[in-house]
């Protein structure tokens, strides 16, 4: 049996993970959510193009996206230990997560905008709706269940991400299956580890796609 000291540590370990893929998710939300509307919206088919704006926010998009995340963990310690003055732990992991996950997740809010059907979008202006009222009123709420499963779907990419980050001294149960687990071969901790890992994987898509059928109008 385990000691109490193991059990209070991967308890510890669920609630930084938890942490870490929340609040990391949420901030990517805050910056890749106007960033996706932008590139929607600016698009040559959108309701306001501009090729130059669209230009600049593609290419930081794939930039951002191109870099394998073990690597933009390596590239971002300097950033991060400015950010948030250390570069370990389940706090500082969090600089890295938002600027991997901001990028992912405009490009899935510009694929969810763009599903809505443009004659909603006519019928709308032609009714003299601005822009704004025609992207928070109109584009937002027809995609909605879109921007539900997308947000569902980087919850939990997000999540994978947070234990990876356990290989740099990321917190988390990632930091303890790499520790424990892997580093000193104790296995039974690894495969608890991957296991917890798993059961908040299913919770965050269980709960995420209920809320994306209950927002379906279509059902």
């Amino acid at each position: 049996m385990w000691s109490d000291q193991v059990i209070s540590m991967m308890i510890q370990g669920i609630w930084e993970t938890i942490y870490m893929t929340v609040i990391s998710t949420f901030a990517g939300y805050v910056i890749g959510l106007p960033m996706g509307i932008a590139l929607t919206v600016t698009d040559k088919d959108g309701i306001r193009p501009n090729a130059a704006v669209y230009k600049v926010l593609d290419v930081i998009s794939n930039l951002v996206r191109s870099i394998p995340f073990i690597i933009l963990l390596v590239i971002l310690i300097p950033f991060t230990r400015l950010v948030a003055g250390q570069s370990y732990g389940s706090k500082a992991t969090i600089v890295p997560l938002v600027i991997a996950a901001a990028p992912y997740i405009a490009r899935m809010v510009e694929s969810s905008l763009k599903e809505v059907d443009p004659g909603v979008i006519e019928a709308a202006r032609s009714m003299g709706a601005s822009d704004v009222t025609i992207i928070v009123k109109v584009m937002l709420v027809e995609a909605r269940t879109s921007l539900i499963v997308g947000a569902t779907i980087a919850l939990g990419t997000i999540l994978g991400y947070s234990a990876m980050s356990g290989t740099v001294g990321g917190g988390g149960l990632g930091a303890i299956a790499i520790r424990y687990g892997y580093t000193r071969w104790q296995t039974d901790i690894l495969v608890v580890s991957v296991i917890l890992l798993m059961i908040l994987f299913q919770i965050f898509q269980t709960i995420g796609m209920k809320l994306a059928d209950k927002s379906d109008r279509r059902k």
